[in-house]
Parts: C-alpha cells; structure tokens; sequence
C-alpha cells in the first residue's frame, strides 16, 4: 500500500512555487488540489529568496521540481518610482539568476509579467509580438526580467502577461471597492484607462494546465485575461451592481486622478494565443468577477 502511494507521488509533476504569500500564489494553492496529476510546493520570501542563488540552489536540491512557476516580485507599481533599484533587483536581476539556476538543472520556468511592458497607445488589444514601451519603473523592471528569461535560453519555458489582477486574497481593486462602499456614499474612479479584469483563480487554472502542456516548441510569451475590455469606472460599476450596493461612482479622467507611475491607457490583451496553444476555455469577466463576490 505505502508502496502504491510513493509511487504514486513520484509520477506526479513537482511544481515550486515561489512569492506563498501573494494573491496568485494562494489562488495556486486553493485551485491546485483539482490536479491529480501535479504536487505543488509554496515557499514564501522567508524561505526562497529569489535574489539568492544559494537560495535557489538549496530550495532546488530540497524539493527537485520539475516546474517552477514565479509569482514573486516587486508589484508596488506607484512605490517603484523611489525605489528603482529595488525593483529592479526583485523583477529584473533576480529573473536572471532564477532563469540561470533552472537551465542548469533542466526545470522548466513558468514566470508572470504584466500589461505595462505596453505603452497603452495602441486602439486594439495587444498580441504578444508587439513592439514593448514600458512607460514606469515597474513596467521596465518587468520587462527586463522578461528579456532574462529570453536570454537564457531556456528549453521549457512561459512568460505570462497579465492584467487588473483581483481575488478574495491580498490587496486589490475589487476589494477596495468594496472597503470604499463601506465607508463611503460616493467614490470617483478612472475612466479613460481600458483593460481586463483578470481573476487570480482563473489565472491560477491556466498556469497548472501550461505546466501540463507546455513543450520547447509551445514555450515563449503569452496574454491570460480574461474575456472583454472595460475602463475601471466600468469595473466598479459592475462590482457595486454585483453586491447591489448602493453608492454614487463619479467617471473621471486619469489626469483627475494623479499617481506616480504612468498607466497605460489601454491595457487590453488578447489572449487568442494561449487559449489555442493551451487548449484554455477563457470567461468572460463578468462571469468570474460574479464568481469571486459570490465567495463573500
């Protein structure tokens, strides 16, 4: 019987994953357990210190992954405009060793990148070949850390651009919306900046399932959202609607609404790509934002 078990845990896929304690990394952990055929390892910053190739090496040797998938980074988009170098070092230099120590040990990278590589001045979504125009410090940071992974060559690989990232976890749009209804009768959000929402949940399925298909001929840059394109006042409509809350939301322009880092004005990613590489059913964001607030 115990025979059975190990055996059965050895033909399993070992996944790390790094950054435990953010937003996609606990949506990982709630939606890995529906994939029979993976075992998935979460190591906070405390444990794995992305930095750190000694780190890297040791959390390597310890749990001999297959997989890792990196959800760890500096995502503070407005902070990183005073604190460049720490950005940098978490989302550029840090890639770069992370990509070095899994080509090494022949492990595939699974790595999240973001919506601001783009300047936002395009009209239509953006597919992955576009030419890239980070226009903060985040943004170039990301984009860096993307190019290290390209440099190093790595035969199994994906980088996944995203976008609006919300859950029941962390810090996020949706839940300040909702803090915001609470303790006031109107809110003013932006609504000259084009997007799509994406559910960290939803994005969690897709990174176990490209863990379970990805081969070097399918390996490169990927969009995941999910389905449609909306301003944010749009999006805070819709939660209020959702939760029949009600409170006043004013639409205003971005440049009402002033913030240290530049966003860009359309975010819009088209995830054609993925869906048929992948073979990935991708929701509507109506569809998974009712998901999510249906939780509670």
């Amino acid at each position: 019987m115990n025979q059975t078990s190990e055996d059965s845990v050895r033909d399993k896929i070992k996944i790390l994953i790094t950054g435990a304690a953010g937003q996609v990394a606990q949506a990982l952990r709630e939606e890995a357990p529906k994939y029979n055929g993976l075992d998935c390892v979460f190591l906070d910053k405390t444990i794995l210190d992305i930095t750190s190739s000694s780190s890297i090496r040791e959390a390597i040797k310890n749990h001999t992954p297959e997989f890792i998938i990196n959800t760890a980074g500096y995502t503070a988009v407005d902070a990183a405009e005073e604190n460049r170098e720490l950005a940098l070092q978490l989302n550029s230099r840090a890639i770069r060793i992370l990509a070095q120590e899994c080509k090494s040990k022949c492990i595939g990278l699974i790595h999240l990148s973001t919506d601001y590589v783009f300047d936002g001045k395009k009209t239509s979504a953006y597919i992955e070949g576009d030419r890239t125009n980070p226009q903060s410090v985040y943004g170039v940071s990301k984009r860096r850390g993307e190019k290290a992974i390209l440099n190093a060559k790595l035969p199994v690989y994906a980088i996944i651009r995203t976008s609006w990232v919300y859950s029941t976890y962390g810090s996020n749009f949706v839940k300040t919306m909702l803090r915001l209804a609470r303790e006031r009768t109107e809110v003013s959000v932006v609504n000259n900046q084009i997007g799509s929402p994406t559910y960290a949940n939803d994005l969690a399925n897709a990174l176990l399932t490209i863990c379970t298909k990805v081969t070097e001929k399918t390996s490169g840059i990927y969009h995941y959202s999910n389905k449609g394109k909306i301003s944010w006042y749009q999006f805070a409509k819709a939660i209020f609607k959702y939760t029949a809350t009600s409170i006043i939301v004013n639409p205003v322009g971005s440049e009402h609404y002033p913030v240290k880092a530049k966003r860009p004005k359309n975010s819009v990613l088209s995830t054609d790509k993925i869906s048929e590489s992948f073979n990935l059913e991708i929701l509507d964001w109506k569809v998974s934002l009712q998901k999510m607030l249906s939780r509670g």
